[in-house]
């Protein structure tokens, strides 16, 4: 991504949270990257006030557990260890425990944070996914899986059991799939709208944008491929074809949008997967720019992480980003001993050794 000077120039604050610290937002951030001797790596950079630590990265078992263990067992038994690594991810979800990827060769990987092992999660019969996008969990368990090939969203119980599919080959081309307490959204790039389902009867409540919208340019939906759900109940759709992350009321109705095309900060070409803190702060990944961007409510750049050439641990071709608030205790063992983290920030990577990213926002204490 390119820098504009006059941004360079500029530190604006701005404030994240009542009561909170402030945010710098500065181009500094993307132009000082820490040392990578440094033990900690923080974003923005000092000497602005730190909001956000990079803490951990991984693709495989070994990564998770290092290996003294495992080379042990290996002077044991004279055989090499095995780690079950990732090896095209996408998307994926979280809850207490757990992290569950969606891995597109075919199957699903769950990573148990505690015994740091990584388990092929392989539906059969009926059940078995083809391409996994994108999932979301729901409160008893259940994988709701946006699967590409089978053009369908699978959802599949605790065993990985077929519950149900959504959709027929060739109605739709699904690329995320979303909840709330009461509904379903998909987010469907064939047909360049979100349907919204009930959640009990999978029936059709109605498409985003709404009938009396859809023609309007500034509102309809080209190809959204991510979806984020705020507390609010609103809707972010991530649309990929018109450079933008477009906001939509629980009813559908248009609120507004943020970002355009272009290649600077504030500025999306290739727009990937979306999230929303409990805050209302929107975090959305550009795979082009191999970037992280936050915006306020208001859709005001706040500060972005990751990108190449100007980070110690860059973005691999970012496609999601996921918010947790449940597993910070998993990874307080990477944490400043001055930084008290409030949620995880994590980012999947298509590519490179850092399939999985691990972030910390929070502020100092």
């Amino acid at each position: 991504m390119k820098t504009n000077q006059s941004v360079t120039a500029l530190k604006l604050t701005v404030p994240l949270l009542a009561g909170a610290a402030i945010l710098w937002l500065a181009a500094g951030c993307a132009t000082a990257p820490a040392s990578k001797s440094s033990k900690y790596v923080f974003y923005p950079p000092a000497p602005n006030e730190p909001r956000l630590q990079y803490l951990t990265s991984f693709e495989s078992e070994k990564d998770l557990r290092g290996h003294g263990r495992d080379n042990f067992m290996s002077f044991l038994t004279g055989k090499p260890p095995v780690y079950n690594s990732l090896f095209k991810p996408y998307g994926g979800a979280m809850n207490k425990g757990n992290f569950y990827i969606c891995d597109t060769v075919g199957y699903l990987v769950r990573v148990d944070l505690a015994g740091q092992r990584m388990t092929p999660v392989r539906a059969e019969g009926p059940a078995a996914l083809k391409q996994p996008l994108n999932m979301v969990l729901d409160d008893n368990g259940w994988f709701y899986v946006a699967d590409s090939l089978r053009e369908q969203v699978v959802i599949l119980d605790t065993n990985a059991d077929l519950i149900a599919a959504i959709g027929q080959k060739g109605e739709m081309q699904p690329r995320d799939v979303a909840l709330s307490a009461d509904r379903i959204y998909i987010g469907d790039r064939l047909n360049h709208c979100v349907h919204v389902l009930d959640k009990v009867t999978r029936t059709n409540l109605f498409d985003i944008p709404r009938p009396d919208e859809a023609t309007n340019i500034n509102v309809k939906l080209f190809q959204p491929i991510n979806l984020a759900v705020d507390q609010a109940g609103r809707i972010y759709v991530a649309d990929l074809g018109a450079y933008r992350v477009q906001v939509f009321a629980p009813d559908g109705k248009f609120l507004r949008s943020v970002g355009h095309y272009g290649d600077n900060f504030g500025e999306f070409s290739r727009l990937k997967g979306i999230a929303v803190s409990h805050e209302n702060l929107l975090y959305a990944v550009d795979s082009a720019g191999q970037v992280v961007q936050m915006f306020d409510e208001t859709g005001r750049l706040l500060m972005w992480f990751g990108e190449v050439g100007a980070s110690p641990y860059p973005l691999a071709l970012p496609t999601k980003v996921i918010l947790d608030y449940d597993n910070v205790d998993a990874f307080q063992k990477y944490v400043a001993p001055d930084f008290k983290v409030e949620y995880l920030v994590v980012v999947i990577n298509q590519y490179g050794p850092r399939k999985v990213s691990v972030y910390g926002f929070g502020h100092k204490k």
